[in-house]
C-alpha cells in the first residue's frame, strides 16, 4: 500500500513544477493532494490543518517536503481524520484514500459564452469611433479602422476636382 501512496506522492509533487523532479512536494501541491484524495473533510480536517501539519514536518527553512516528511504528515492528518484507530490502521486508511489518485485538472477556467459576453463581442451593435473599426462581416479592419489615413496625392484634402488635371490639358 506505501508503494502506491508514494507513485501518488510523486504525481502530485511533479503537478505543476516544469522543474520539479517529483521526490519533493511544495506546500500548494500537498493541499492539492490532501483535498482530491479526500483527505482534507472540510470538518474533521479543513485547510488550516493541513497548512500546520506542513509547517510542522518540513524543515525550519525549507519549502517543500520528502516523501519520509509526508509520511509523518499523514500520520497526523490521519489521526485528526479518523480518531480512535490505531496509527497504523490510520495510515492504512490515508493510503486507501490515496491509491491510484491523480491530480485533478476538472474545474480548471473553461471559456464562457454567456449572453453578456456575446453581447458585448457583437460588432453590429458597436456605435461611434468603434463602429469604424470593423466591417460589415465583423472582421476587423486593423491598423484602417483605428488611425486616420492621410490621403498622398498631392490636392487639398477639401478640393473637389481631382483627378480631373490631365482630363483638362488634353
Amino acid at each position: 500500500m506505501e508503494s502506491e501512496a508514494e507513485k501518488t506522492f510523486h504525481r502530485f509533487a511533479a503537478f505543476g513544477e516544469s522543474s520539479s523532479s517529483g521526490t519533493e512536494m511544495n506546500n500548494k501541491n500537498f493541499s492539492k493532494l490532501c483535498k482530491d484524495c479526500g483527505i482534507m473533510d472540510g470538518k474533521a480536517v479543513t485547510s488550516t490543518d493541513v497548512d500546520i501539519v506542513f509547517s510542522k514536518v518540513k524543515a525550519k527553512n525549507a519549502r517543500t517536503i520528502t516523501f519520509q516528511q509526508f509520511k509523518e504528515a499523514m500520520k497526523e492528518l490521519g489521526q485528526k481524520r479518523f480518531k480512535g484507530k490505531s496509527p497504523d490502521e490510520v495510515l492504512e486508511n490515508i493510503y486507501g484514500l490515496m491509491g491510484g489518485k491523480d491530480p485533478a485538472t476538472t474545474g480548471a477556467t473553461k471559456a464562457t459564452t454567456v449572453g453578456a459576453v456575446d453581447r458585448l463581442t457583437d460588432t453590429s451593435k458597436y456605435t461611434g469611433t468603434h463602429k469604424e473599426r470593423f466591417d460589415e462581416s465583423g472582421k476587423g479592419k486593423g491598423i484602417a479602422g483605428r488611425e486616420e489615413m492621410t490621403d498622398n496625392t498631392g490636392y487639398v484634402s477639401g478640393y473637389k476636382g481631382a483627378g480631373t488635371y490631365d482630363k483638362k490639358t488634353k
